[in-house]
């Protein structure tokens, strides 16, 4: 099973990018639906977007409202997700998750991650993105 290691985040003024890192250890993500969400306390876990990489297709729920862009490596080790125009209500932990496509949809793979994240196998820990105005 694929270990995750989120990074990238920090403190940034409005307006400003990031982008994160989601990298693979223990595999690569071939075959992997990987996740990106996000947390702020008290509230529940927000789905932003999914790449999947048996068909290299992204599923976005897009609560950044187009200022999200998620990405992937060459070699299927490191997936991105860039983030612009940042707002303080974008203050959030961000994290990665993945799950196994082989055997599976990968779009039913990718709708089932955000409705049900909980029940995601793989996460990575969080990494704080702090919007300062």
């Amino acid at each position: 099973e694929v270990q995750l290691q989120a990074s990238g985040g920090g403190l940034v003024q409005a307006g400003g990018s990031l982008r994160l890192s989601c990298a693979a250890s223990g595999s690569t993500f071939d075959d992997y639906a990987i996740a990106w969400f996000r947390q702020t306390p008290g509230k529940d876990l927000e789905g932003i977007s999914a790449i999947t990489t048996s068909d290299m297709m992204v599923w976005s729920r897009d609560p950044l409202k187009g200022r999200s862009t998620v990405s992937i490596d060459a070699a299927k080790t490191t997936v991105y997700l860039r983030m612009i125009n940042l707002r303080p209500e974008d203050t959030a932990v961000y994290y990665c998750a993945a799950e196994t496509t082989i055997g599976r949809d990968p779009a039913i793979t990718a709708a089932t991650m955000f409705r049900v994240p909980n029940a995601i196998g793989s996460w990575g820990k969080g990494t704080q993105v702090t919007v300062s105005s």
